[in-house]
């Protein structure tokens, strides 16, 4: 049994105690008088755990095949990666995956889904990444999604290999229509997602209107079929760059239907500024979807990392608080109010969207799963852009870190 103290909950004013007994939080109150190990949290911040809901693990560290990615786009991306991804093996995949996954680890993140490209009748890939997920079940919470990279009907076949992938132990289907080769397949593949889905209860994670074309309208097709079969919760639409292109009449049409299915958002701020608007000169598209608007209208909407030094994206280190910090700018969500509830877009929202929610959280009978920021408050672990002091699994340390100490000599304030 432990008793952690000193802990400053998100949007508590007064500090607390929880007491954690074989890897579950038991109580939490002011004071807890039991008597065992104690661990002072020293009035630091205390989260759920990051969640990174959209990481390509498959693709990570493989940048050096994007070099010749002149346009710097999404579509040239996809191809350099079809060229390349024939010659890797799983043992390949699964050593830069994991690799991925411990950077995210020790960046605080213990809630993580991959996209795994499935257009590929070897699986390579999937193989791989089924292999990580279970060597890695007691430290992070991964989900899989197949994802059909080249398309579901632009790749031949692409339809039943994304079946095949369910089968296999994929936990999501995932589309691209808009990479179809027309509108009328890209229609056919969100029919197929939810086909799928409905079949195999399974969750939804497509990548949607993942263009500046204003006229790409795969996300209203989606929210419409999902809210016919009841299936909202379970669906996530990732990117949806289009929708922030879109006109104000539409987009408030689509707000309430959206609202009404129950469907999430996966925005990638890094990655998509660093894509779209390629194609503008000024003014420059954003390339974010409408995630201010989404959040106001109490719609559920989170950020994700994407891709972490691929063909569509050099950088990218798996720290959820860059992504944060970068996504809160873009978003222009940073009023008083706003910043005391922005945690929750690389927290609590993400694990929303993922399904997770029965077992995340700090609360009692839930496991003790939960991250120590170096900050006593939300303001300034936003401000300080602040770093993850410890991460905690099931009641034990992933990792722990001791305060950042500067130390100078002569201080010119002081002469």
């Amino acid at each position: 049994m432990k008793k952690y103290i000193n802990a400053r909950l998100k949007g508590k004013k007064e500090l607390v105690q929880f007491l954690v007994w074989d890897g579950m939080i038991q109580q939490i109150e002011k004071e807890i008088p039991a008597e065992c190990e104690t661990i002072d949290l020293q009035g630091n911040l205390v989260i759920p755990p990051y969640v990174d809901p959209h990481i390509h693990l498959d693709y990570v560290f493989t940048a050096n095949i994007g070099e010749t990615n002149g346009t710097g786009t999404l579509f040239e991306g996809i191809q350099r990666w079809s060229e390349f991804k024939e010659q890797q093996t799983v043992e390949e995949v699964k050593e830069r995956a994991i690799k991925g996954i411990q950077k995210e680890m020790l960046q605080g993140v213990q809630c993580m889904r991959t996209h795994v490209d499935v257009t590929d009748p070897n699986q390579t890939s999937l193989k791989a990444l089924l292999e990580v997920k279970e060597k890695v079940k007691d430290l992070v919470d991964l989900q899989i999604v197949a994802f059909p990279q080249e398309g579901m009907y632009a790749y031949k076949g692409g339809d039943e290999l994304v079946e095949e992938a369910l089968k296999m132990g994929a936990d999501c289907v995932g589309g691209i229509p808009h990479y179809e080769l027309a509108r009328e397949f890209g229609e056919k593949s969100i029919h197929k997602v939810v086909e799928l889905a409905v079949k195999y209860d399974k969750l939804i994670d497509v990548h949607c209107d993942e263009t500046d074309d204003i006229q790409s309208r795969f996300l209203e097709l989606l929210n419409a079929l999902v809210l016919i079969e009841g299936i909202g919760t379970k669906t996530a639409a990732s990117h949806t760059c289009s929708f922030g292109s879109a006109d104000n009449s539409y987009a408030f049409r689509m707000m309430k239907l959206l609202k009404q299915s129950g469907i999430n958002f996966i925005s990638c701020p890094t990655e998509n500024i660093y894509l779209q608007g390629r194609q503008d000169t000024y003014p420059k598209r954003r390339g974010l979807t409408r995630v201010k608007e989404l959040n106001d209208n109490g719609i559920n909407v989170c950020f994700a990392q994407d891709s972490m030094s691929d063909p569509w994206y050099p950088l990218g280190n798996g720290n959820m608080m860059n992504i944060l910090d970068h996504g809160i700018h873009i978003a222009q969500m940073m009023s008083p109010e706003e910043i005391q509830n922005d945690l929750d877009l690389v927290t609590v929202n993400g694990a929303k969207t993922m399904n997770l929610m029965d077992h995340y959280g700090i609360e009692e009978g839930k496991p003790a799963n939960f991250i120590v920021l170096d900050a006593k408050n939300e303001f300034d672990a936003i401000c300080e852009r602040a770093g993850v002091l410890a991460s905690v699994r099931n009641g034990e340390y992933l990792f722990k870190k001791e305060p950042e100490k500067i130390q100078q000599a002569v201080t010119l304030l002081q002469k």
